[in-house]
This record gives C-alpha cells, structure tokens and sequence, in this order.
C-alpha cells in the first residue's frame, strides 16, 4: 500500500459546485481507493450554493441551513478540505501558494503555506464585471459571495430601519435598481419585492409604496438567452408586481443618487 505522501497529488482550487462536485467523484473513484491524494482548496470552510445568494441577500434563506460543510464531506468522499486562497502560481516547480488566514485572535492566524501537486485544477468560478464604468465599485453593491449577499442584507435592513423610524407622512422614496436581467437579477428583485412586502406586513413602519424597484437590462428583452415566449411571461409579471423594466438600457455611470444610461436615462436609486 503506498503512503498518501507518495500518491500523485491532484489538488482543485475553488469549492464551488464545479469544485466541490468534482472533489467528491475523484474522492471516491481515486482517494478513497488510495489510487491519489485530492485536495480541495476554499477560501471559506463551507460551501453555498451560488444560485441560492439572491435569497440570502432578499433575507428568505438562511444561508447557515444550507450551507456545507467542506471538512465533514471530505471525510466521508475519500477527499482532503484545505482552508486557503490562491495567492501565487509556480508551474515550473509546480507548487501553490497560499494567503494567510487571519483571524481576529492572532495566535489562531493560519501562516502563509506552498502546497505541491502533480495536477492542478483552477475552478474559482466567475465574478461580477464592473466593465470599468465609473462609480460602479464605488455606488454598487456585488451578490459574488456569501460575504457580499450578507452585506447587501445587513445594508438593505439599515435602509428600510432608517426609513421606518421616519413619520409615514414623511418617508423619503427608496428606490432599488437592479443592473442585469438575467436569472439573478430577475430573481434577486422578485424576491427583494417578496422580503420588503412581508416586513411591512409583519409591522415595519413603512409605506409598501415608499420602495420602488427597477430593473435595467442592456438587451432588447429580459432573460436574452431564452425564448420570446417565457422573456414575455417574466416582463408581464415584474410589471404586475409594478416592477419598472428598462430594456435596451446600458449603464455608462452611476452616483450616489443613481444611474445614468448611454441613452441619456437617470434613473434615480438608493440601493444600486
């Protein structure tokens, strides 16, 4: 039986559904049988599904019951979890390295480590593109990570908090702006209409029609890569839901008080 340190070393970067699931096959098809050593590097110890953010930001789900365990699923699929991010790339002596772990206790920092592989796989997935328009990095708020849709939560809640403690003869407008009508956008709005309405319902001191909600899409019709007939169906139920649709709309800039199209359209937004 040879060693683990001996085994070909195939070590996969990125936990993601891609990541993660392929860990678990070669884990159990290669690791488990002692055929090579697989290991999973993430930069968190658990693992979300990356379609499931909106609803972590919207605050219908909460993340800490769907989310994985990397280390759990790693003892029992034949792989090893190792908690880190790429930080540099040496193909010539084959070899990663990986970033500190910081911790807010300095004695449980994780130091700076080199992992050595025979085969390396990079599945960090994709991130929002910015595409360089100015104030987009600054104004705009990213749903890429857990981290991020946590974030858009906690900033959404201190909105709608700030604007209930305001008399309802009072309430400033809070408009919400969504760049990108594909399944995400579609589906954070839908379920940012869902989460404000049940708030105000179960008593939060504001006005359902003091929040408005846009959707800006720089094709000529929501969901560009299905067909017509469904694109129409998801139009005509945002409307109903009084949803304002701006297709063939792109954003070439955007200040604290909103956006601005290459077709000359403000359109006002508090959280972009």
């Amino acid at each position: 039986m040879k060693k683990i340190t001996d085994l070909p070393r195939i070590v996969i970067v990125g936990g993601g559904a891609g990541g993660f699931e392929l860990a678990a096959k070669l884990g159990k098809k290669l690791g488990a049988r002692q055929k090579a050593s697989i290991i999973l590097v993430d930069s968190s110890p658990t693992h979300l599904w990356k379609p499931l953010l909106h609803e972590v930001a919207a605050g219908t789900l909460n993340s800490y019951e769907d989310e994985l365990n990397y280390m759990a699923h790693a003892s029992d699929r034949g792989f090893q979890f190792c908690l880190g991010s790429l930080k540099k790339l040496n193909r010539a002596k084959k070899e990663i390295v990986l970033d500190l772990v910081l911790s807010d206790q300095p004695d449980e920092t994780i130091p700076q480590r080199v992992l050595p592989y025979d085969v390396l796989i990079i599945s960090v997935g994709s991130v929002a593109n910015d595409f360089n328009i100015p104030g987009v990095k600054e104004q705009c708020l990213f749903l890429d990570n857990r981290k991020q849709a946590d974030y858009l939560h906690q900033h959404l809640l201190n909105k709608l908090l700030y604007l209930s403690c305001q008399k309802i003869s009072e309430q400033t407008p809070f408009n919400i702006a969504v760049v990108g009508g594909g399944a995400t956008g579609i589906e954070l709005i839908a379920e940012l209409h869902y989460s404000i309405r049940l708030m105000a319902n179960y008593g939060l001191n504001i006005l359902p029609n003091s929040v408005s909600f846009t959707l800006i899409e720089a094709g000529d019709k929501l969901l560009p890569a299905l067909p017509p007939r469904l694109s129409k169906l998801i139009l005509d139920e945002l409307e109903r839901l009084e949803v304002k649709i701006y297709t063939s709309e792109r954003v070439n800039k955007v200040t604290e008080d909103g956006l601005f199209t290459q077709k000359g359209t403000f359109i006002p937004a508090s959280l972009k």
